[in-house]
């Protein structure tokens, strides 16, 4: 797992999996998290507008991200 900073206290799910390099594009985004292959802090999340705080874990086909300040 690595450790991905965001600016402010907030993130999109979305945006966050874009941003730790967990997916290559918007598009395969908004598919994995609506198929159910994205977790957040070990559950099901498919919400793409899922608010992310730093501490939040997000996995996705084997890989995760934390978020942090």
């Amino acid at each position: 797992m690595r450790d991905v900073p965001i600016d402010g206290d907030m993130i999109r799910l979305g945006q966050f999996l874009k941003l730790a390099d967990l997916i290559d594009t918007g598009g395969e985004g908004k598919v994995l998290i609506a198929s159910g292959d994205v977790t957040v802090n070990g559950e099901v999340d498919t919400r793409r507008g899922r608010q992310l705080h730093p501490g939040d874990v997000v996995s996705v086909l084997g890989n995760s991200a934390r978020v942090v300040p």
